[in-house]
């Protein structure tokens, strides 16, 4: 398979979902290339970008409104041209999204569980989204496994109550329904297996264009980043034995360091901001997926 046809093949299995987000994308395209450059893009230059994937200029007028709207984007005026850029609160998401995406994570794990039990006369309405958002996963209604301390501290809840427990000999098994790691399994080797006619494409060939190298760049994020956001970011020994994310991290970055050149080379030529071409990435751009 050449490159090209190779690309067109993500092109046809990013459309043959329904719907096709066109907001989504814009989203992984301002945090994976429009951010590091300075943030702010040319309405004009994204809808050429979005021409690249099928992405007629309705549809994209459509989701920027939206995007707008929903506090994602914030749009400046200049002229009769439109420039976008992402909201502080946008900002924010990002910044915590993207250590997940480029930075590899392995939590420290001293081999125990903390269990978390909701008493018979417990406020599970509050002990719920307090258990969530502190790190905990639900084996059942009442019963929540974390593998460290809870982060924020849980808030004073009637009726809950916190235990460490030493792992059993089914520790994976426990993990796994917690944490419903077969489903987030399945989709590392979709990912694997939709990207690694690419790779292989790349390394028989090695010449790509800078349009091609930017959509395969930015859809290989998006397909990581839908899978890696849901990851838990289990401890190694909690994980089963060749656990798929590593092969799929693994694919994503070298996949990554291979096309960021030339996609580069898109940006340098086509993309604007008001001030005229995007400035360069800024410090800590070369370090992603390092």
């Amino acid at each position: 398979m050449s490159i090209a046809s190779a690309v067109s093949t993500l092109l046809d299995q990013f459309h043959a979902r329904r719907p096709v987000r066109a907001w989504s994308l814009i989203i992984t395209i301002y945090g994976d290339a429009i951010v590091p450059r300075g943030g702010r893009l040319w309405l004009g230059s994204l809808l050429d970008i979005m021409a690249l994937f099928r992405i007629d200029s309705g549809h994209v007028r459509t989701a920027m409104s939206r995007l707008t709207s929903d506090g994602w984007l914030k749009r400046e005026k200049a002229g009769r041209n439109s420039y976008y850029r992402l909201t502080r609160q946008a900002e924010g998401r990002f910044n915590a999204a993207t250590q997940r995406i480029y930075v590899p994570h392995a939590p420290a794990f001293d081999g125990r569980l903390r269990l978390a039990l909701i008493g018979p006369g417990g406020n599970r309405t509050k002990a719920r989204p307090a258990l969530e958002k502190a790190g905990f996963a639900a084996l059942t209604p009442t019963t929540y496994v974390a593998v460290t301390d809870p982060s924020p501290p849980l808030p004073a809840i009637d009726g809950l109550f916190l235990v460490h427990a030493d792992p059993a000999d089914d520790m994976h098994a426990l993990a796994a329904m917690a944490w419903k790691l077969d489903a987030l399994a399945t989709a590392y080797r979709a990912f694997v297996a939709r990207f690694t006619p690419l790779a292989r494409a790349l390394d028989k060939t090695g010449k790509i264009t800078a349009a091609d190298a930017l959509v395969a760049r930015v859809l290989l994020i998006h397909e990581f980043r839908r899978i890696v956001l849901r990851d838990p970011g289990l401890p190694a020994a909690l994980l089963p034995p060749n656990w798929p994310g590593t092969a799929a991290r693994q694919l994503a970055a070298r996949l990554y360091r291979r096309l960021i050149a030339d996609s580069e080379k898109y940006l340098d030529a086509e993309a604007q901001d008001r001030e005229g071409p995007l400035p360069p990435p800024g410090n800590g751009f070369s370090a992603r997926f390092a």
